[in-house]
């Protein structure tokens, strides 16, 4: 059995369902969006995660750059020439009660080889504008020394420094980072782990089992209750734009999509179904908005508690807005 310290129990991606209804709540004030990217920014042009149709992830790449990635307005188009997009996952923990992994988006050079390129851009870690709100568990110094794909297995070979310092919850978020992070290409399902060449079967000192290839299921602990996977942070939106993720623990399995503008007033907020209460509770909604020219905004996903309907388990970060195409 796989085991990481204890954070919020939520669900892996999968299909989803959605329900539409206007309404409102407090919002509270927009935060300064400095996300490190071009004001030309595209929308998330990455491949969907494991499950869903995606661009197949070769098995070798040179390292890449580790800068944010520009496209055109509102509607997908392709990266510059001799540049893709890949997404690596850090910890996010800017709201107290919604800590958990969120996707960044790198642009990188051109390569077959996406999956280590997304690796290369995990291991350097979050770039300045980003650490203020996001962090990383992979120790300074982990090289990545190898990668193969092979039926459906990434097996990832890192150097010894992956596994120093660190209690169970360190050591529990750089396996998620790294499982996340390569799982979002439609040729891994799952992530064995290797340290200098040899097979974890107990990783760390804090002397987690790892019994075989893991999987994104395995860390759903590390996520928010609302875990939004699409748009990345300081990603493009898109108008009518998509919003994916998976929910757990919210209150019938519902909860609010809201857009701010980048004058901090609402431009939208839509209520969104998760597919089950469950650990599977996928979610995926279309949103549509307002606004004269491209801008910062926020996006913020909550849900009211049952209690009083005051808003609860709040993730919100920067997402690039357009005008409807």
């Amino acid at each position: 059995m796989k085991s990481v310290g204890p954070l919020l129990i939520v669900a892996s991606l999968i299909t989803a369902l959605i329900a539409c209804g206007p309404s409102s709540g407090a919002l509270g004030t927009l935060p300064a969006a400095t996300p490190g990217t071009s004001v030309d920014a595209g929308p998330d042009l990455t491949p969907a995660p494991s499950g869903t149709t995606s661009t197949p992830a070769p098995s070798e790449a040179t390292p890449p750059a580790s800068s944010e990635p520009s496209g055109s307005h509102a509607t997908p188009a392709p990266t510059p020439d001799g540049t893709t997009i890949v997404r690596a996952y850090f910890y996010f923990e800017s709201i107290p009660g919604s800590s958990g992994l969120v996707p960044v988006l790198r642009e990188v050079p051109a390569t077959k080889a996406v999956a280590t390129a997304a690796i290369a851009a995990l291991l350097a870690g979050p770039t300045e504008p980003e650490s203020g709100a996001m962090s990383s568990a992979v120790p300074a110094g982990t090289r990545l020394l190898g990668l193969t794909i092979k039926d459906g297995v990434a097996t990832v070979d890192l150097s010894r420094e992956f596994e120093s310092g660190g209690g169970s919850a360190s050591a529990g978020i750089r396996l998620g980072q790294v499982t996340y992070t390569l799982t979002q290409f439609s040729t891994v399902k799952s992530v064995l782990f290797k340290i200098e060449g040899q097979t974890v079967t107990v990783f760390g000192s804090a002397g987690i089992v790892l019994d075989g290839p893991v999987a994104r299921r395995d860390y759903v602990d590390l996520l928010p209750a609302i875990f939004v996977d699409r748009p990345a942070y300081g990603a493009a939106l898109g108008n009518p734009g998509r919003v994916a993720g998976s929910a757990q623990g919210v209150f019938e399995a519902t909860f609010r999509v809201t857009l701010r503008d980048g004058a901090g007033r609402e431009i939208a907020d839509q209520q969104v179904m998760a597919a089950c209460f469950c650990e599977s509770g996928a979610f995926s909604a279309t949103i549509r908005y307002a606004v004269p020219k491209a801008q910062w905004g926020t996006l913020r996903v909550w849900a009211g508690s049952a209690k009083d309907g005051t808003p609860v388990y709040v993730r919100e970060y920067p997402v690039w807005l357009t005008p409807a195409g």
